[in-house]
């Protein structure tokens, strides 16, 4: 059986769906938190251990980088939260299985999200 299927690997000529944009950050998100699980962590168990160790923990959220990395983090956070309630919303066919559902809840997850990404960087600086 011959295969001529059309083959195109040129990725800046697909254009994904806002739906499948949302599902593919939403993953995205999830790693960021999770790999960032062990810093916020680690920076945790440094402001337990001592008071020295308070005020190097303070030393560094006082870093213009990793202010910006904890800002990263976050934003990371809400999208993942949202955009899960979402998905747990359309697992429970509380928003309907249509598409103009599906946009509309992905337009208002990125919206959500994108309001507490602002508060978390106002909150932060």
């Amino acid at each position: 059986m011959k295969k001529t299927r059309p083959v195109n690997l040129d990725l800046s000529t697909i254009h994904f769906p806002l739906t499948a944009i949302a599902s593919i950050l939403h993953r995205i998100s999830g790693v960021i938190v999770f790999l960032s699980t062990g810093l916020l962590l680690w920076l945790l168990g440094l402001s337990l251990a001592s008071p020295e160790g308070f005020l190097q923990a303070s030393k560094v959220m006082d870093n213009f980088i990793f202010k910006f990395i904890l800002w990263g983090i976050l934003s990371a956070l809400a999208y993942h939260t949202f955009s899960g309630i979402r998905h747990m919303m359309m697992d429970c066919d509380l928003l309907g299985v249509t598409l103009r559902a599906g946009k509309l809840s992905a337009q208002i997850s990125l919206l959500i999200s994108m309001l507490f990404s602002i508060l978390s960087g106002v909150f932060i600086w």
